[in-house]
């Protein structure tokens, strides 16, 4: 199975700026095949399922337990890509569940997941992470990452967004932490990331963030989920 033999090929590359903070550089070949597809016009092209896979925010969770799907960033990149791609027919599946973990979630991936049988899945756990803590969430993580490989299946990792009850620029805060971790996962896999959280760490010293931005202590508005849109979009420019 190719995906098994990683190419010498890297898929994202990690730089770092002066205070560590790493940022991924797109590799636009990573997708290639999918953005062929999607250029295909009827009756030469087919279906194309993006599974987003994760906790409350790709659910599109906000205030009060209202759930704004159309406002969430999986609707949001469905948006962008028909922009582009006006050919294509895209299927955007939302696998993820509030309040869940990438334990739980790993647990359930072959049934939930797989079953769609996705073209692109997207993971995006971090957020619920710090409770299960690095260890368990590695092993979570590269369950479905492999998962997901065995099958030929592109993956994008997604790093944090926002709590309000942490720091997200403090040395060694959690969600950092778990960024890392995202984001070394990309490199050890060869897959694609998408990492919001860079922009969010300059972010949050704007006094205006929390108005502009989120819906709650740690979900975003239409105006944050336009932020990892937009990351995640840049995957798939042509």
């Amino acid at each position: 199975m190719k995906n098994l033999i990683l190419s010498f090929a890297a898929v994202v590359f990690l730089v770092f700026d002066s205070r560590g903070q790493s940022a991924s550089v797109i590799d636009t070949a990573y997708l290639s095949s999918i953005k062929t597809e999607l250029m295909k016009e009827r009756p030469k092209n087919r279906n194309i399922n993006l599974v987003f896979h994760g906790h409350s925010g790709p659910a599109g969770f906000g205030n009060n337990h209202e759930v704004h799907t159309l406002e969430a960033y999986p609707n949001l990149v469905l948006k962008k890509l028909k922009a582009v791609y006006p050919l294509a027919v895209i299927n955007i599946i939302v696998t993820a569940i509030g309040g869940e973990n990438s334990i739980s979630g790993a647990e359930r991936f072959e049934r939930d997941v797989l079953t769609h049988q996705p073209d692109v899945v997207f993971i995006d756990y971090t957020g619920n992470d710090t409770g299960a803590g690095l260890e368990k969430s590695k092993t979570a993580w590269e369950k479905m990452i492999q998962l997901a490989l065995e099958k030929e299946i592109k993956v994008i990792l997604i790093t944090p967004g926002v709590d309000q009850r942490l720091d997200i620029n403090a040395p060694g805060n959690p969600y950092e932490q778990h960024a890392s971790q995202v984001r070394a996962l990309a490199t050890k896999y060869k897959v694609g990331i998408a990492d919001p959280f860079v922009i969010f760490q300059k972010l949050v010293k704007r006094t205006d963030f929390v108005k502009d931005y989120m819906t709650s202590i740690n979900h975003f508005n239409e105006k944050g989920h336009e932020i990892y849109a937009s990351e995640i979009f840049k995957w798939f420019e042509k």
